[in-house]
């Protein structure tokens, strides 16, 4: 009985309650029930809190408040040790196998150093923080195309004119009582104007009008859909053009143009019209022709690069002083 292992042995001073067994801090058993565990602890609580310890001897440990708040953290911490299940389980396991110590160093830290806050709120958090702000990144992208378009003289002479046409600008000029100061005329054109802009002008791209269905949020929670509607969308494609051998409508042909460019969705909209029916005229979704057109746009940069005054200054300098020279420099 003398060589078998004691539970004892596997206690040390950082681990749960110390070199004490938690069960015998709270006076109960090893098959004692959370029930009788919480009525334990409360019991000991009232005896050894710093607020209710009124001078009684603290179980043997020594006299004074001090050994009763001592007593106390002994309490509470074998207390938090037995009323978790998984913590109890992981405890009970290193009374039963005290040879394995660096196990439960590992369970007893990773418990302690745990988040305390559910994994899942913390993403959803995140994921509304980072929609928050692309949607107001969005809105101010599309407020500056909207005030730099206002500066245009083209665009803003065409919505002087459109706003003159339905007498939005006559409103502005009253007489008598009403009458306000030429600021705050020249503020309310200023606006009328920027609202024409924004409902005649179309702005695709990176500063078009921003969606809510765009930002983050709204695309994790929409995702399945998509996912539903792609693999629809790819059947019907499969068995319309691959198995029936149906020619391609126009939406099909730009969108083939579009996957071989390497192009998004956004990008390819921001392209002019007059692009996109050059694109159909020479027939790029064909896969010969736009190898022809590639190169050609690939030939006609090299003439653009070697016609730049910029690009011709760093072909000399790499020619005359780049990296690859070595020289000395006499003193």
């Amino acid at each position: 009985a003398a060589l078998l292992p004691r539970p004892a042995r596997g206690l040390t001073d950082r681990l749960y309650c110390g070199r004490r067994v938690c069960y015998e801090v709270l006076g109960v058993s090893r098959q004692a029930s959370k029930a009788e565990i919480a009525r334990a602890y409360r019991q000991l609580a009232r005896q050894y809190h710093p607020d209710r310890y009124r001078g009684e001897p603290a179980g043997g440990e020594g006299n004074g408040a001090q050994a009763a708040h001592e007593k106390f953290l002994l309490i509470a911490a074998a207390y938090e040790t037995l009323k978790d299940e998984e913590t109890r389980k992981d405890y009970d396991y290193m009374l039963d196998h005290p040879e394995e110590y660096y196990r439960h160093y590992y369970h007893y830290y990773s418990r302690r150093l745990a988040p305390k806050v559910d994994v899942t709120i913390v993403i959803l958090v995140t994921v509304c923080a980072i929609s928050v702000f692309q949607f107001f990144s969005w809105w101010s992208s599309y407020n500056e195309a909207i005030n730099y378009l206002a500066s245009v003289p083209k665009y803003r002479i065409q919505a002087t004119e459109i706003a003159r046409q339905q007498g939005l600008l006559n409103k502005t000029k009253e007489k008598g009582k009403n009458r306000r100061s030429k600021e705050e005329i020249r503020e309310e054109e200023e606006e009328i104007i920027k609202d024409i802009i924004k409902n005649k002008i179309d702005i695709k791209g990176g500063y078009q009008k921003p969606k809510i269905y765009d930002i983050l949020l709204f695309q994790i929670l929409l995702a399945p859909f998509y996912w539903c509607k792609y693999i629809v969308w790819y059947c019907w494609w499969i068995y319309c053009f691959t198995i029936k051998g149906q020619e391609y409508g126009v939406e099909e042909k730009l969108y083939i143009i579009r996957r071989y460019m390497k192009m998004s969705q956004s990008q390819f909209d921001s392209l002019e019209d007059h692009q996109k029916e050059t694109f159909l005229e020479r027939q790029l979704w064909i896969r010969e022709n736009y190898e022809v057109y590639k190169r050609e746009q690939e030939e006609e940069l090299k003439k653009k690069m070697a016609m730049d005054p910029r690009w011709k200054r760093y072909r000399r300098w790499m020619k005359n002083e780049g990296p690859g020279r070595l020289t000395f420099i006499d003193d």
